[in-house]
């Protein structure tokens, strides 16, 4: 598995980055548009996306697999609740899915 990575669904990107870079110190990675923002500090990576962008509206944690069709499949199998249907983008293809709380969980699979 690759990395893992944190999305936060906020009201405005363009609002929220000096808050992340002022205040707390973390640095802009990626800028690419209004809706969205990647921010890191240390290992952690924070994914700023503003309501209906990136694949839906839930705060959750992104994990990034290298086959995610291969992931999706043993996850049914073992009667694992997805959200959606596999999304293909720009940036690669997602899924949500829940853990045994009912916590969205992103699977991602970079283009490329």
């Amino acid at each position: 598995m690759g990395k893992v990575s944190v999305r936060y669904i906020v009201s405005d990107v363009d609002a929220a980055i000096p808050f992340y870079t002022e205040m707390l110190g973390f640095r802009v990675d990626m800028h690419p548009a209004p809706g969205f923002a990647r921010l890191s500090k240390g290992d952690l990576h924070l994914l700023l996306n503003r309501p209906g962008a990136g694949g839906g509206g839930w705060n959750r944690i992104q994990i990034e697999v290298d086959d995610l069709a291969t992931t999706v499949e043993k996850l049914k199998a073992a009667g694992c609740r997805f959200r959606n249907e596999i999304v293909i983008g720009n940036g690669g293809k997602q899924v949500l899915v829940d853990d045994p709380s009912g916590n969205p969980i992103e699977l991602f699979q970079p283009a490329g």
